[in-house]
This record gives structure tokens, C-alpha cells and sequence, in this order.
């Protein structure tokens, strides 16, 4: 038996036009499993379907913003016309706003809000019934170390990641009984776009996170690669309601 063989599945990978996103759906391509990203930059999705497509993945792009539910509902069904089928979802669609929570205006926290934690429900709301009809299969939600700690500059993110948290343990004890289980991943401090301005905007992230974190350097999207193939294989059909970190041992380190 081969716990890591993904052919014939469909993975649809929501942001992975990038970033932790794109490490994620290589990981799970790296396994057979057809790739859809979902996201709203075309340009960026054409580099993205072209680093899939050079390693072999069947890959296609659906522009959706997810934070609406009925774009949600069309990603779906546009996924399952292309490819036949939805078996894994991955939620990764995220942004911030670094303001102390004094200056947050509502917008930015309804912004926020919006895009880290309802388009994960509404995605896995629409998912859900294809899902099922597949016979069961996976549901990642991309949380943060901000599931874990506080941050002055971060308030909506860490309550909408805190969310995400909590929200993947709810629909893993509701969908269990369907075969579905539904995991978080937390990633650390990943060399992505959205940390790039964070650099910019935090002064001293950059040698504070390379200071505590144990391996000693910033993650990279491709170290994001191996926890994704694990949670969409069926090496974890019997882990479910997780938060797992990804994080160099950031976490961990005093």
C-alpha cells in the first residue's frame, strides 16, 4: 500500500498562486494529484501553472475571490466541470493589516476577518458536498503562529487566525463521520510576500526570527511542501482537528 499516492485526486488550493500556497500545491502535485489554484492575480497564477505544469502536474487556474460565497460555489463547480472531481481543499487565501488595535479601522478588520477565516468557511461549506460524494477526503486550513501568540500590530490577523484554529477542530468532529478530516497547519516565519512587508513595517523582524528560531533561518515556501502531501495523503486518515506548526521550532524556543 502506498500512503502517499494522490493520482486521480483533485486538489483546489485557494491563494496558491504563491508563496505558502505554491509550496503546498507542489507538495501535493508531487504526489499525482491534479492542482486548481484558486485566486484573483492572474499574472502570478500563469508563473504558478508553469512551475506545476514543468514537474509533471495536470494544473489549471479559476480566478475567484472567496470571499464571497457565491465565487466560492462557482470555483467548485468550475473545478469538478474541469477535472471531475474535488477530494482535497486547501485553504490558504490570507492577508493583514499591521496597525496597533487603537488605529484598526472597522473595514480593515472586517477585511481581514473576510479573507483569513470566512473564505476558508465558505470554500469548505462549498467543498463539502463533493467532498462526500467522493467518498471523503481532506481539508487544510492555513492558521499561523499567531494561533498561538500575540502580536501589538496584529489584532484582526491573530483573532482571525486563532479562528481558523477553532474552526478546523468544529468541522472535524461535524464531518468525521463523512471521511473527512480536516487539519490546520501553522506556519512560522515563511519567506513570503506578506512577511517581506512585514520586514519592512516591524523593525529588527527580520534577525529577532533567526535569533530564536532553533534552525537558525527564515522557512521557505517549499518547507511547506511535505506537511501538505502528509495531510492530503492517506498517511493521515486517522489525524484529524490538528494544528500543526511549521515553524523551524519557533514555537518551542525560549
Amino acid at each position: 500500500m502506498n500512503l502517499f499516492d494522490l493520482k486521480g485526486k483533485v486538489a483546489v488550493i485557494t491563494g496558491g498562486n504563491g508563496g505558502i500556497g505554491l509550496g503546498m500545491a507542489q507538495g501535493i502535485a508531487s504526489l499525482g494529484a491534479a492542482i486548481v489554484i484558486a485566486g484573483r492575480n492572474e499574472e502570478k497564477a500563469a508563473d504558478a501553472l508553469k512551475a506545476l505544469r514543468d514537474m509533471g502536474a495536470e494544473a489549471s487556474f479559476i480566478a475567484a475571490d472567496v470571499t464571497k460565497k457565491a465565487e466560492c460555489q462557482a470555483l467548485i463547480a468550475s473545478a469538478i466541470q474541469k477535472h471531475g472531481r474535488v477530494d482535497i481543499l486547501v485553504n490558504n487565501a490570507g492577508t493583514s493589516v499591521r496597525k496597533m488595535p487603537q488605529d484598526l479601522s472597522e473595514d480593515e478588520w472586517h477585511h481581514v476577518l473576510d479573507t483569513n477565516v470566512t473564505s476558508a468557511f465558505l470554500c469548505s461549506q462549498a467543498a463539502y458536498p463533493a467532498v462526500v460524494k467522493a467518498g471523503g477526503g481532506k481539508m487544510i486550513n492555513i492558521g499561523s503562529m499567531m494561533s498561538l501568540f500575540g502580536a501589538p500590530y496584529a489584532t484582526a490577523y491573530c483573532a482571525s487566525k486563532g479562528g481558523i484554529v477553532q474552526m478546523t477542530r468544529a468541522m472535524a468532529t461535524a464531518w468525521a463521520k463523512d471521511n473527512i478530516q480536516v487539519n490546520a497547519v501553522l506556519p512560522g516565519w515563511i519567506d513570503t510576500d506578506l512577511t517581506k512587508r512585514a520586514r519592512q513595517q516591524v523593525q529588527g523582524l527580520h534577525d529577532s526570527v533567526e535569533k530564536r528560531t532553533p534552525h537558525g533561518r527564515w522557512g521557505t515556501p517549499e518547507d511547506m511542501a511535505g506537511i501538505a502531501a502528509f495531510l492530503a495523503s492517506s498517511a493521515s486518515d486517522f489525524v484529524t482537528g490538528t494544528a500543526i506548526p511549521v515553524d523551524g521550532g519557533f514555537s518551542i524556543a525560549m
